[in-house]
């Protein structure tokens, strides 16, 4: 009976984003049209280009030797995967010298655009109620994969070698191949590499097409005032969505971008000079992008 509840939650929620997606609707059409904007796919590019510059060249080096050292062994080359260690050992001495307070380094990355939440707030409210539902009776399959509908961001996914333990991994692979024991030391320096630190920051997509349609609604403010006030609407609108969403849904900031957004909208009205209203909102959705942006989500050890 309870399975049976949230499913009818579930496809009553995605009714509902299919009626708000429909074309009938001008404010749903402009949010779809604002994250199809090549301006988001800038900013994908763009976050993907940052993380990439982040990564550590002689961490993954060290990754390659250990990597050399798993393929000697399986060759039955003892020299040349203590040689490989090593070289590894030596690289992550280097590391460690040169950061002292730094416990992780990245080596590798993926970025993912994940958008299966709803355009429309009721029905990312009700998704959001099914998942406190399910938690509440302790559903835990059922409310992860109703979590999986609350989505919208860009991910970037940074797997990270351990400072604190990799170099004990390599010392005691080195001390199992002395021994003769090829295996063990092969199956631990396979383990040194797929458990490494795993660290998301995430991007939500809301804040960013909010973002965009503001930069639009600017640019055409002086030519068509409607259609920068449609822009701003649409920019409301997404600002809400991250909020729904959980994307610091706390936060005081979300309610002074609505402020900014209606000084913006009141200035277009009375046909006065937008400009510095625009310049103030366009700082604070920056500066709030911003720092959503650099939080990091998720920290833990898993395997690749």
């Amino acid at each position: 009976m309870k399975n049976t509840s949230y499913r009818s939650i579930i496809l009553c929620c995605v009714a509902a984003a299919l009626v708000a997606a429909a074309p009938t609707t001008s404010p749903s059409r402009a949010q779809r049209q604002a994250q199809s904007n090549p301006q988001l796919e800038q900013q994908r590019q763009q976050v993907e280009q940052r993380a990439q510059q982040t990564l550590d060249k002689e961490a993954i080096a060290a990754i390659a030797e250990t990597q050399a050292a798993v393929k000697a062994l399986a060759d039955g080359k003892k020299d040349d995967a203590l040689a490989a260690i090593e070289r590894a050992t030596g690289k992550i001495s280097i590391l460690t010298a040169r950061n002292p307070a730094t416990a992780l380094l990245p080596v590798d990355l993926e970025v993912e655009v994940i958008d299966t939440a709803p355009i429309d707030e009721r029905a990312i409210r009700d998704l959001a109620k099914a998942a406190e539902r399910a938690v509440d009776d302790r559903d835990f399959p059922t409310a992860r994969v109703i979590l999986q509908g609350l989505i919208s961001e860009i991910r970037v996914r940074t797997y990270n070698l351990p400072l604190a333990t990799y170099p004990i991994a390599m010392r005691d692979a080195a001390r199992m191949i002395s021994e003769n024991k090829t295996q063990e030391a092969q199956i631990l320096l396979q383990t040194a590499l797929n458990m490494l630190a795993v660290i998301d920051h995430v991007t939500p997509l809301p804040i960013a097409s909010a973002q965009v349609a503001i930069n639009e609604a600017q640019a055409t403010s002086q030519q068509d005032k409607e259609q920068a006030k449609r822009l701003l609407s649409v920019a409301k609108l997404e600002l809400k969505r991250a909020k729904e969403l959980g994307y610091a849904g706390h936060d005081p900031e979300y309610a002074a971008l609505d402020q900014a957004i209606g000084d913006v909208e009141r200035q277009l009205n009375d046909n006065k000079d937008s400009g510095s209203a625009f310049a103030r909102l366009k700082e604070r959705v920056s500066s709030f992008f911003k720092r959503q942006s650099e939080s990091e989500k998720k920290a833990e050890v898993a395997s690749r």
